[in-house]
């Protein structure tokens, strides 16, 4: 063999000395065509890491890369391969949420009752009726929600909805008895056993209401207005003594229409002031009634000597 075998078999022999001899790439500086790129997730075409020298303590950083995707080296530019994400046709647009139903109407006009004079007291409470209660939802009701519908951005509608309701009750405080019968309206009691026999003005402190009976039958009731604690009206068992029609007080120089004297100088009358505030008020001890034409029709019936019983 010439010099040139002799020198082309020294050459392969320190390829493979150097290969024996544990010679790896340090990374960071191997080329190109070993590095993982993106489009090689998951394909097992990157190169396999060369294991440790022999001898070598264990690595104390922190794990590298993903073995299926190393890290690019600083300032390479991002790769321009097609997006892993799969491709296809896009699935149906989301439909949008629909719109809230509208609230539940609870009372609306011409509705009647006690729940509607609760709506009505609590309107007063807070000035936004000042009328009634009369537990009819009428044209006053309506206009009373619907300005307190708009004044808190709520659909002014003038009916009492579910939302609308519920502002109100918090706003407001739970109306007593005679905040929802102000003015009257109420249904009279059972009568008092003393009643049932002949001719009687049967008056109930605890309901606030007169019955004319009549034989046990009543004929006619009406709401009707006490005396104050400082002048109660006095209860009993009395007859009508002295019908005045156009009767004035002199005590307290204060007309008394349809006057019926049953106890000294208390009466059963009617009274402008019960018409005007209702409950709100109270009597010198007399009985008032709020409606004219009922104690009209009244005082023309009752005779003189009839009975009066005042109970409660």
């Amino acid at each position: 063999m010439g010099r040139r075998g002799t020198t082309t078999w020294g050459a392969a022999a320190l390829a493979v000395t150097a290969a024996l001899a544990g010679c790896t790439v340090q990374p960071g500086s191997e080329p190109a065509w070993t590095r993982v790129t993106a489009d090689d997730r998951n394909t097992g075409t990157g190169a396999p890491a060369a294991p440790p020298p022999a001898g070598s303590s264990p690595a104390t950083t922190a794990p590298g890369p993903s073995p299926t995707r190393s890290a690019l080296p600083p300032n390479s530019p991002a790769p321009s391969g097609p997006s892993s994400r799969p491709s296809g046709p896009s699935g149906p647009a989301t439909p949008s949420a629909p719109p809230p139903a509208p609230a539940k109407v609870l009372w609306s006009p011409g509705d009647r009752g006690r729940d509607v004079r609760e709506v009505q007291a609590r309107l007063r409470q807070i000035a936004w009726l000042f009328e009634g209660p009369t537990g009819v939802y009428d044209r006053a009701t309506e206009e009373a929600v619907k300005g307190f519908q708009d004044k808190r951005g709520l659909p002014s509608t003038g009916r009492m909805d579910s939302v609308s309701w519920q502002r109100l009750l918090d706003m407001t405080a739970e109306p007593g008895q005679w905040d929802l019968y102000l003015m009257g309206g109420q249904e009279p009691g059972p009568p008092d056993e003393r009643c049932r026999k002949g001719r009687v003005l049967c008056i109930d402190k605890t309901t606030r209401t007169l019955r004319w009976m009549v034989d046990g039958r009543t004929l006619s009731h009406m709401p009707v207005r006490f005396g104050s604690v400082a002048t109660p009206t006095r209860e009993g068992v009395f007859s009508v003594y002295w019908k005045s029609r156009h009767h004035v007080s002199t005590l307290y120089d204060s007309p008394m229409p349809y006057a019926m004297f049953f106890s000294g100088g208390q009466a059963v009358h009617y009274s402008p002031d019960f018409a005007e505030r209702g409950y709100a008020g109270a009597s010198h001890g007399c009985v008032n009634v709020r409606d004219e034409d009922l104690i009209a029709r009244l005082y023309a019936a009752v005779r003189e000597g009839d009975k009066v019983v005042v109970h409660g």
